[in-house]
């Protein structure tokens, strides 16, 4: 090769290695960037909630303004911490050379060479292991060598009998998390208002320290584990790198899957959703749809009907005062309808104002050194406040009501309560149980993924062996032998964390059989 040849490919060779190595850079600073942001605002995650949340991700009533940090962080800022590298990179030996410095002395260019390869390495390792460590890469990696598989456990539900069926209210608390009534650890017991309301004098049950499942930890995760029975996972195909996932423009969102409202609608009942966020963030109004919720109702809708825009935080949605007025009014419809046609119904709801950072909307007098604490405190009076109404109009008397936090509180740097959560040895989430006429003992210390058939139950509907997905009834100690439930905790730990291939890519699945 000539000399002119010689000195074209070295600098080919020069400009794809300084590609790549601003390339790592760049990869390095957004796997760096994406990690603080995670811990800062949610803390530990998996894999699954980080594909899952990922795939519809809306700014307008999904997250605003942490969406925006997302994308100026991510997407932004380590392109132009790194383009500022190269144009100084570039600048410096511009001068250099205009300065006819002629070249550095051999150990000079070696060091700066080594400082030069010690940071990249720095940003890239530190950067990799820092995601890794955030979304649990190393549990994800270990779940994919696992042995067990759900579908040997998962059980679809039977219904041996309907003749009790009644109407069922389920209502969801946003960070519910129960270790917040304690008035030691906290400035005041959060959940009074609530609690005052839903005495077990009364008739009301709860179970003692009801559990977030292994792997669980957000809405659509508590969501899909109290009506589907199976932790909420990606399919096979999504985690793989296909694009089969459930974003916005899928169909069927674990369709492959018999969920409460499909079996409730099977028995006759109406299915009723209203949330104050918007129904797209992380395909819930989806996945609402594609069991049998035949009304939604979430941001868009309470814009139509008039809300005043101060009932509307700007980063997630309605408030939960006028949403409780909303299920009031919904409440009384489907009652009188339900009369009608002798037809049960099932609304749920979810509530909002105790999503982090919390507004403090203008019915919220802060009576706390920590607004948190009395926002709290103001969303459970708003739901004791329908929970009163449904004893008003005399709806408890056939009409069964589940309350329960949707997940544990999430504990990043920014959210509040980080220091009193972070070790505390028993965190569980709350609840109450209204059954008309009941007052059967509930199992202790079970999961959300035991609450499926515990909520057919409440709505009066027979199960048979009282299992459904993997769990069993709270309603009864008596656990099938070859039940999930019956497995020591160690080995049931592992089988919620199994990737469990086979059994995601049949729950995935849509109508016909085939993969989203």
């Amino acid at each position: 090769m000539d000399q002119r040849g010689l000195r074209l490919s070295r600098r080919i060779g020069v400009v794809v290695g300084r590609t790549l190595v601003y390339a790592l850079i760049w990869a390095g600073l957004v796997m760096l960037i994406a990690a603080v942001g995670i811990r800062f605002y949610w803390g530990t995650i998996s894999v699954g909630q980080l594909l899952l949340n990922l795939t519809s991700v809306e700014l307008d009533g999904g997250g605003g303004a942490i969406v925006w940090l997302g994308i100026l962080g991510v997407g932004v800022a380590p392109l132009l911490i790194t383009a500022g590298i190269a144009v100084w990179r570039f600048l410096r030996r511009r001068s250099r050379r205009r300065a006819d410095a002629g070249p550095r002395p051999r150990r000079e260019r070696w060091l700066m060479r080594a400082l030069s390869g010690a940071v990249v390495t720095a940003i890239v390792v530190g950067g990799t292991a820092a995601f890794a460590s955030t979304v649990s890469v190393g549990k994800y990696l270990q779940a994919a060598s696992s042995d067990y598989d759900l579908g040997d456990y998962y059980v679809e539900p039977v219904i041996t009998g309907d003749e009790n069926k009644r109407n069922l209210v389920l209502i969801y608390l946003e960070s519910g998390e129960a270790t917040l009534e304690d008035d030691q650890l906290f400035e005041k017991d959060a959940f009074t208002p609530l609690k005052d309301v839903t005495e077990a004098a009364d008739g009301w049950q709860s179970i003692d320290g009801f559990q977030q499942y292994d792997g669980g930890g957000w809405t659509m995760s508590g969501l899909t584990s109290t009506q589907c029975g199976v932790p909420l996972r990606p399919a096979l195909g999504f985690v793989e790198g296909s694009s089969e996932k459930p974003s916005d423009d899928v169909e069927t969102y674990l369709a492959g899957t018999t969920c409460l409202g499909d079996v409730l609608a099977d028995h006759g009942y109406t299915n009723v959703f209203l949330g104050g966020a918007n129904l797209r963030f992380a395909a819930k109004d989806v996945f609402l749809r594609t069991h049998d919720y035949s009304e939604i109702s979430g941001l868009a809708d309470w814009r139509v009907a008039g809300d005043p825009e101060s009932s509307f935080r700007s980063d997630w949605g309605l408030s939960d005062e006028r949403l409780m007025a909303h299920a009031m009014d919904t409440v009384d419809e489907l009652h009188a309808e339900s009369e009608r046609t002798g037809e049960p119904f099932n609304l749920s709801l979810l509530t909002l104002d105790t999503h982090e950072p919390v507004h403090v909307y203008d019915y919220c007098d802060v009576d706390t050194q920590n607004p948190v604490t009395s926002v709290f405190s103001c969303s459970m009076t708003q739901v004791a406040g329908f929970v009163d109404h449904l004893e008003s109009r005399g709806y408890l008397e056939d009409t069964a009501v589940v309350i329960m936090g949707d997940h544990l509180k999430h504990l990043g740097m920014a959210e509040t309560f980080h220091e009193q959560l972070d070790d505390h040895p028993d965190r569980t989430i709350f609840n109450r149980f209204w059954i008309p006429g009941s007052a059967s003992a509930m199992r202790p210390r079970i999961d959300q993924l035991n609450l499926y058939p515990t909520i057919l139950e409440a709505a009066g509907l027979e199960v048979e062996d009282s299992a459904a997905g993997l769990g069993v009834s709270a309603f009864t100690d008596r656990i099938p032998k070859d039940s999930a439930q019956a497995l020591d905790p160690d080995t049931y730990s592992a089988l919620l964390e199994s990737r469990s291939r086979q059994f995601y890519a049949q729950a995935w699945a849509d109508d016909d059989g085939a993969p989203q």
